[in-house]
């Protein structure tokens, strides 16, 4: 009786203890300091934008396998659909790196955001078509839709492709469609007459029956990049990270090209929407290589092309 009359008493304070003790988190920190300390080792971490496109592989490999933590960076993958988005989140100081295309990058240095290469990556595009629209050949694209980005690569080679078999520019309508899974919805649906797909948008897109009018790695371009916010770098432990990030990501490249792209099935698969059968159907001789400046030729390239088409 008496043991009862005590606990009868005593249990509203232990209800309180334990209530305080919930409350509190882990280590006794309250859910508002366990908040800011979560937001702090985020602003810390190097954050990197990124497409669900086969040229960003390294950095997901990096991420996936736990290279970047072994080399001593915490890394945030921000996954965007279109290359804009990516420019919008460097510019306003969201990301510190991103990957994207040269012509993209040099526009986004005319308008004022300094950026730093540090590696040439393998995008491509090709242009597929889609099969109503019976486009099997360039000089088939008069009086047709063509989807493409602004201010991109893929501007840059529609105009070239046009220029190529003489076809009046006007006459080819070209329509901004940033997001690339938008873009290929749009072909597989029958939307849009034809457009440029990176890997592995285009072999699904090819696999589902479009065909391949041209394939950018036919033009000599190499015009993927991995660029960092020179704001950022500014301060020396983002220029240390860059380096964590580069020694990484060189690991990567070297993963993958041992093990092959079948490897990666289940990660491609949950970023890209891409299964092991597809991956048979991807372009040969697909290789990741250690991170180097692009070519002075492509830089040039990029360069002149938005100088004349401003």
């Amino acid at each position: 009786m008496y043991f009862c009359n005590m606990m009868k008493h005593h249990i509203p304070i232990l209800f309180l203890f334990l209530l305080a003790v919930l409350s509190c988190g882990d280590n006794g920190k309250s859910e508002s300091e366990i908040a800011r300390e979560a937001f702090t080792q985020d602003s810390a971490a190097l954050k990197i934008a990124v497409t669900p496109t086969l040229d960003c592989l390294p950095v997901f490999v990096a991420d996936e396998e736990g290279l970047f933590q072994e080399c001593g960076v915490s890394v945030r993958l921000r996954l965007y659909q279109a290359q804009m988005d990516q420019d919008t989140a460097m510019i306003r100081g969201r990301v510190e790196a991103m990957t994207t295309d040269l012509v993209r990058a040099e526009w986004m240095r005319r308008e004022g955001t300094m950026l730093r290469y540090v590696a040439a990556t393998p995008l491509s595009w090709q242009l597929v078509s889609n099969p109503p629209a019976r486009i099997k050949q360039l000089s088939q694209m008069d009086d047709k839709m063509l989807a493409m980005t602004r201010h991109s690569a893929t501007d840059m080679l529609s105009l070239m492709v046009i220029d190529s078999v003489r076809l009046d520019r006007d006459r080819v309508f070209r329509i901004q469609v940033n997001d690339v899974s938008v873009r290929l919805n749009m072909l597989l649906s029958g939307v849009m007459d034809a457009m440029w797909l990176p890997e592995p948008q285009a072999t699904i897109a090819r696999n589902s029956g479009s065909p391949m009018i041209y394939d950018s790695r036919g033009s000599g371009m190499q015009m993927g990049v991995v660029a960092f916010s020179e704001e950022a770098l500014a301060d020396t432990t983002r220029q240390s990270q860059m380096s964590s990030f580069i020694e990484a990501y060189n690991m990567a490249c070297d993963t993958i090209n041992s093990r092959g792209l079948p490897q990666f099935a289940k990660l491609l698969g949950r970023i890209c929407g891409v299964n092991a059968e597809l991956l048979d159907s991807l372009p040969d001789n697909i290789s990741f290589q250690h991170a180097s400046q692009p070519s002075s030729y492509n830089v040039e390239r990029a360069k002149a092309w938005i100088s004349s088409n401003r």
